[in-house]
């Protein structure tokens, strides 16, 4: 059984976070998220395969990171389950890196909460990824960060929740940022799996409650990263990026997230 949410958490609504949990075989959800959850996976039950191989990608981004001297991390919408997130990733190859998690979700509020507890170099604050300047001039965010110095910002999996309005969003962030720093993000595509976009766009959508989200492609995504340096191997399958590994048409109709890490340069003089 899952444990009593929090103040003010419907149940009685399919929940995103939840519903990954679910995809984890967690605990941390209800009847109305495994509902939501069964739904997606009769359309694509390669659904679980897909969250597996987004928390691999995530842990090697933040490794490339760590590599290029990325000191201080900026998280947004880690999701569940709690255990596998960026912090964990982060912390095996930099312990001493700052991080900032950045949730909306009060369930997942409530366990990064617990999940860092006294950990030093480590916050959690509520935001939005479409509020980017609360996020980026948030007290706690300005203590912990010197946003003069690089910075990486960390959104996997949560962009292509939203509408045209998300471009906007990560454009801010990208302004802010000084120089060396990194956007890295990762994206559901649907150019291999066409037939998929439609059914499960409009699941979400009912969960949202809005009808203009999108299904996008891999050109699509390519605006996310105007005026920075895509890293090697550029915007790829999520399974391609750094592992040496190519996919196979065939395969990509099995994970089909694109994925990619771009560099801030120096302003021309």
């Amino acid at each position: 059984m899952p444990p009593r949410p929090p103040p003010g958490v419907d149940v009685t609504v399919p929940n995103l976070a939840r519903m990954n949990d679910y995809y984890f075989g967690g605990k941390d959800n209800f009847a109305a998220d495994r509902e939501a959850a069964e739904q997606i996976l009769k359309i694509a039950p390669e659904v679980r395969l897909l969250a597996r191989e987004n928390r691999a990608y995530t842990a090697r981004v933040v490794e490339f990171l760590a590599g290029e001297g990325i000191e201080q991390y900026i998280s947004i919408g880690n999701g569940l389950p709690a255990e596998c997130n960026t912090h964990g990733a982060l912390r095996a190859v930099a312990p001493h890196a700052k991080l900032v998690y950045v949730e909306h979700d009060p369930v997942v509020l409530v366990h990064a909460q617990a999940l860092i507890a006294g950990a030093p170099g480590t916050v959690v604050i509520k935001g939005h990824v479409l509020r980017p300047k609360k996020i980026i001039t948030h007290p706690e965010v300005r203590a912990l960060l010197d946003v003069d110095r690089p910075i990486a910002v960390l959104i996997f999996g949560t962009l292509h929740f939203f509408g045209a309005e998300v471009f906007d969003a990560v454009s801010v962030f990208r302004d802010a940022l000084a120089p060396g720093s990194y956007l890295a993000l990762s994206h559901a595509v649907f150019d291999s799996r066409p037939e998929a976009a439609g059914p499960m766009v409009e699941i979400y959508q009912k969960i949202f409650n809005r009808t203009n989200d999108p299904s996008r492609n891999r050109e699509d995504l390519l605006p996310f990263f105007d005026g920075l340096r895509l890293a090697e191997p550029g915007l790829v399958d999520i399974r391609e990026w750094r592992t040496g590994a190519t996919v196979s048409s065939a395969a990509a109709e099995f994970v089909y997230v694109a994925g990619g890490v771009g560099l801030k340069p120096p302003a021309p003089e």
